[in-house]
């Protein structure tokens, strides 16, 4: 499937129409779901006949666009209901076959590598601080060849240290810098919109550097 098509197709899928912002429930666009998904499979091979993860799922983007990559499953985690249920419909629209479970990442009960990839835009952890490195330290417990994740570029420095030396990875690679726009969803916003910059990371767990096929 072609870069575009592929945008095209997220750009179809319904977002959060009641946002919550302690869980800090943002929509991931299609032009960033789109290039982390297709980065990972034509590059570097992560999502084509792969069992992929899709963590804090939210309406379930990341996770359709692992299907639409040639997934060979799709699991999409989410703590919260209603977005599990517009993620359900989603996938329905575009006749997708991807489990979704109702679990708090922190909560989550799998034990060593069970699913090859995993993709997050994970909460930023400015309303909650330390959320982000949650959802990276689980990723990394249960990744058995890569984890894609977005993290805000000020951080870059702390998350590198936080993956190699705080959570076993063996490697923690910016494939690029990107811009996330964030609109204007919660009454504490004072613009129409922003621009966050955002790094796309992979990260490799230690028992893996996921060079193989």
């Amino acid at each position: 499937m072609k870069l575009k098509q592929l945008e095209s197709m997220l750009g179809e899928l319904q977002q959060f129409s009641n946002p919550k912002a302690e869980l800090e429930q943002y929509p991931t666009g299609p032009h960033i779901a789109s290039r982390m998904l297709y980065t990972a499979e034509n590059s570097l091979g992560d999502v084509s006949n792969k069992i992929v993860a899709d963590f804090g799922c939210g309406c379930g983007t990341l996770g359709a666009a692992a299907s639409l990559m040639g997934a060979e499953q799709v699991i999409g985690i989410d703590i919260d209901s209603e977005s599990l249920e517009i993620a359900s419909l989603n996938a329905e629209d575009l006749e997708l076959d991807i489990n979704f479970i109702q679990c708090d990442i922190r909560n989550l009960a799998w034990r060593g590598p069970i699913v090859d990839t995993v993709v997050m835009n994970p909460p930023f952890g400015t309303r909650r601080t330390g959320a982000d490195m949650e959802f990276l330290s689980a990723a990394l417990k249960i990744a058995s060849r890569a984890v894609y994740s977005l993290h805000k570029t000020s951080t870059r420095e702390h998350v590198k240290k936080a993956a190699l030396r705080g959570f076993g990875a063996s490697s923690a690679e910016v494939l690029c810098e990107l811009r996330f726009d964030v609109p204007k969803l919660y009454k504490f916003h004072k613009k129409r919109e922003m621009d966050i910059a955002v790094d796309l990371w992979r990260f490799a767990p230690k028992t893996n550097q996921g060079n193989d096929n």
